[in-house]
């Protein structure tokens, strides 16, 4: 098959969070399998160019209708990594992605609706012809509408659309200028709610509803964040949305990129190890603690890697820090805050705990320190509100870090409780779930790790190696893609 990934990120080259991680992930797995995969991204000023080799002009004077006039754009071509990436730079006073950022901007709505309309028209007037064009949230909802409704009629007609919704908090909320920028124009048609009209804004369209509308398949990545979706508040007012189009809709649990993801053979790691021999992941624990000045002293590491917000459960990750010094553990936090106020908030208790020898608050991400937490720590805690997939705790159960997890999402899809798991036996259990969105709830499942690590190592060593043999590589997503890839090309 010919896939075309049409994305906002692709790690390394543009990650903001696991999106970039995803699209990556994937496209180097369907080629893995024998499939042609090619990747439309915007060409953004502040992205690591380090990261891409051979970028060249592939694509000189893309011409794209916009409001009345037409915008000319450059396309350039490179790879990230072994995957052939194709960027675009629209050349417009509206610098829609000279920003010196990727999200965050008034106009977020209208760049990425200009994004969209371009990839189109790239792979128009390239007379590239894929079997499925895969488009990712609601950066690139647009797409297939615009294809169904505009590009179907200029050859684009064979072309099937997969849909994948990484967060629905985020849904693309647009007036009508989007209408008529993109060409759609018709605003009585859009503006039904069969179509795109927001089901609880009558006065705005929601590109994500757009996606979910004209997509031959949709899904989130994770079966349970998929039953979230459908059952609960969890789709932020598409739910109803999501029932009229069930048919078409489904779950695919996100993997990891075991190639940068091992233990075994990690760059980043000054010692390396594997569930047979953990003897370096505990000289991992020795550098971590040199390096950030903790005490060397024999106690648990409990760890939290990732955004301080309030999906991930900020007030439990703040009160996690605080329980696990009670309970005679280290606690390392690598994170960057989303609002200033959670930034502050963080940063007077690194300012309050900077002498503590137990305790070390990262503020920001640095992308090899992650590496050697995730080998040092033997623990992990994902205390999230709400986790579509979560990379964090498959990331921590491959370098043997205990996860110690919220149970929604696909957290409760990943990690199985070592003493109360009613469907896996007990050498497949793997970590410690709690359901609650209180302190106490953390608690009792950050005791029972903690207390299994002083109280019985052996146990504890034994859920460690259970938690490393289990797969979350891209083989299983990867399996269940193509599987949605052939099924809608045949419809």
């Amino acid at each position: 098959m010919y896939i075309v990934q049409v994305a906002s990120e692709c790690a390394p080259v543009i990650k903001a969070g696991g999106l970039g991680d995803v699209v990556f992930g994937l496209s180097r797995e369907l080629e893995m399998r024998g499939h042609a995969v090619e990747i439309i991204l915007p060409k953004y000023d502040s992205m690591r160019y380090d990261h891409i080799w051979g970028l060249h002009e592939a694509y000189a004077n893309l011409t794209v209708n916009w409001y009345d006039g037409a915008i000319p754009c450059t396309v350039y071509c490179g790879w990230v990594y072994g995957r052939q990436c194709f960027f675009i730079e629209p050349h417009s006073p509206d610098n829609f992605f000279n920003r010196g950022c990727y999200y965050g901007c008034l106009d977020d709505h209208l760049r990425f609706a200009f994004f969209s309309k371009a990839a189109l028209e790239f792979l128009l007037k390239t007379n590239k012809h894929p079997d499925v064009i895969h488009c990712h949230d609601w950066q690139t909802g647009l797409l297939p509408v615009m294809l169904y409704e505009i590009y179907k009629y200029h050859g684009m007609d064979t072309q099937r659309v997969c849909y994948t919704i990484h967060n629905f908090k985020h849904q693309g909320i647009a007036g009508t200028n989007i209408l008529w920028a993109t060409g759609l124009n018709r605003e009585t048609y859009y503006f039904d709610y069969e179509r795109l009209r927001d089901n609880f804004n009558p006065f705005a369209i929601n590109l994500m509803k757009g996606g979910i509308v004209y997509s031959n398949y949709f899904n989130t990545v994770s079966p349970h964040h998929a039953w979230e979706a459908h059952h609960t508040d969890i789709s932020y007012g598409l739910g109803e949305t999501i029932r009229k189009h069930q048919h078409k809709f489904g779950g695919i649990l996100n993997g990891i990129d075991y190639d940068v993801w091992s233990p075994e053979s990690d760059r980043y790691l000054p010692y390396h190890y594997s569930p047979t021999n953990l003897k370096g992941k505990l000289m991992n624990k020795k550098a971590l603690r040199e390096r950030l000045w903790l005490g060397h002293d024999n106690k648990p590491l409990v760890a939290f890697i990732g955004r301080l917000d309030e999906q991930k459960g900020v007030h439990l990750v703040h009160h996690a820090i605080y329980y696990a010094l009670h309970k005679g553990a280290q606690f390392v936090l690598l994170g960057s805050a989303t609002e200033p106020g959670i930034n502050s908030w963080f940063a007077h208790e690194k300012s309050f705990l900077n002498d503590n020898p137990d305790c070390h608050l990262e503020l920001g991400f640095n992308e090899e320190l992650s590496h050697l937490i995730y080998a040092a720590a033997d623990i992990i805690v994902v205390p999230s509100n709400y986790e579509p997939c979560g990379l964090t705790q498959m990331i921590g159960l491959r370098y043997g870090a205990v996860p110690v997890v919220r149970g929604v999402g696909g957290l409760v899809s990943t990690v199985f409780d070592r003493d109360y798991e009613q469907y896996k036996p007990e050498e497949e259990r793997n970590g410690y779930v709690f359901y609650q969105t209180d302190n106490q709830a953390l608690e009792s499942a950050m005791d029972r790790a903690i207390d299994l690590w002083y109280k019985k190592p052996k146990d504890f060593r034994q859920l460690v190696k259970q938690g490393m043999t289990y797969d979350y590589s891209w083989n299983h997503p990867g399996t269940a893609y193509v599987g949605v890839y052939d099924y809608i090309r045949h419809r």
